[in-house]
């Protein structure tokens, strides 16, 4: 569990990044009124962060509960 939770923090981190990059490239502010593609990237941000968030969580939670049991 905790090999899944990580590798899935990894694959996580790496996409939060690209869309971050992605957000800059193309000047998108939160203010502004997005169209359907930026309005998707913005909802994919925000959907990643908690992905990073919960298999952060995770991953250190299996990480000093293992041997707990």
């Amino acid at each position: 569990m905790q090999k899944i939770a990580t590798n899935v923090f990894i694959y996580a981190s790496v996409t939060f990044g690209l869309l971050g990059i992605l957000m800059v490239l193309t000047g998108m502010d939160p203010d502004d009124k997005n169209s359907g593609v930026e309005l998707v990237i913005t909802k994919l941000f925000m959907i990643n962060i908690f992905v990073i968030l919960s298999s952060f969580a995770l991953s250190v939670a299996g990480k000093y509960l293992n041997g707990k049991r």
